[in-house]
């Protein structure tokens, strides 16, 4: 008899399901008339809200260990830079590029873990590291030569993929500092993100603040109730079940998705270039994912 665990089949579906709606969350950010720094704060606050609504029902505590809660914290800060980065990006450049280069975290976490945890980079992460390069400078290229926002959209997409993967490596530190149950845990790095987010969205966004309608006020709970919470806790609950090639693979589909919704529900121009480089860019990203777990 297999010793497979029985949830495990219903783990691919998951993490897809999952991904597809933290990429959908992109066309929250496009129609909605809040500013990049705003919607990110919003997010985080209803994000907040909702975890710490989830710890004080499942009875699960604050991490005892003061430097773990300053870690959950120093995360979320990272988070709300990306969240916000993402948002302009997606402004500037549209969800799929956007959301493809905010991909690119993987290869800041390798570099990360490079020089702050001293984990060596085999041949396998350089060779995808050189082939993201080439598939961003197609992507790019086009993009440039028609769009004058181009510049600040890749620039801000691609800190994102930074922010972001600063954002995990101070998870990684909350978990090194303590016990953190998750719940309290994601309160804090909401709380942290919200926090960094305060003073920027006054003064970036002061004329975009607050959601005007009932429709934008909706769409921004869903944001961060949906795509923030439940996609993000799909995700979470099915990477540890599968292996570290699928979970790559399978981690492709938000970009995937996103591209898919520029081109087919917002008629952004893509040509067969660009369509070259992504795939490119999507193949490289796969290849980073494929290193051995310690």
């Amino acid at each position: 008899m297999s010793n497979q665990h029985p949830h495990n089949s219903y783990a691919p579906w998951l993490l897809v399901v999952g991904c597809v709606i933290f990429g959908m969350g992109s066309l929250i950010v496009k129609f909605v008339p809040v500013g990049g720094f705003a919607i990110a704060f919003w997010r985080l606050a209803v994000s907040m809200l909702v975890f710490w609504l989830l710890a004080r029902f499942f009875g699960q505590r604050l991490p005892a260990s003061k430097k773990a809660r300053n870690m959950a914290l120093l995360s979320g800060v990272f988070l709300g830079f990306d969240l916000a980065l993402w948002h302009e990006s997606i402004y500037a450049v549209g969800p799929g590029i956007a959301t493809l280069l905010n991909s690119l975290q993987i290869f800041f976490l390798s570099a990360l873990g490079f020089f702050w945890f001293g984990e060596k980079l085999g041949k396998l992460q350089t060779v995808s590291l050189l082939i993201a390069v080439s598939g961003v400078a197609l992507i790019a290229s086009p993009e440039f030569g028609h769009n004058q926002n181009a510049v600040w959209g890749f620039a801000s997409g691609i800190v994102s993929g930074c922010m972001l993967a600063l954002s995990m490596i101070f998870i990684r530190k909350t978990h090194e500092a303590g016990h953190a149950a998750l719940f309290p845990m994601m309160m804090l790095v909401s709380a942290g993100g919200m926090a960094a987010m305060l003073l920027p969205s006054l003064l970036f966004d002061f004329d975009q603040l607050y959601p005007t309608t009932c429709r934008d006020i909706g769409l921004i709970l869903v944001y961060g109730a949906v795509m923030q919470c439940f996609a993000w806790g799909l995700i979470a609950y099915a990477v540890p079940l599968l292996t570290l090639s699928m979970t790559g693979l399978l981690l492709l589909s938000e970009p995937v998705a996103a591209l898919v919704i520029d081109y087919f529900l917002l008629n952004k121009p893509i040509n067969p270039v660009q369509w070259a480089g992504a795939a490119l860019t999507l193949f490289a990203i796969y290849l980073g994912s494929l290193k051995q777990k310690h």
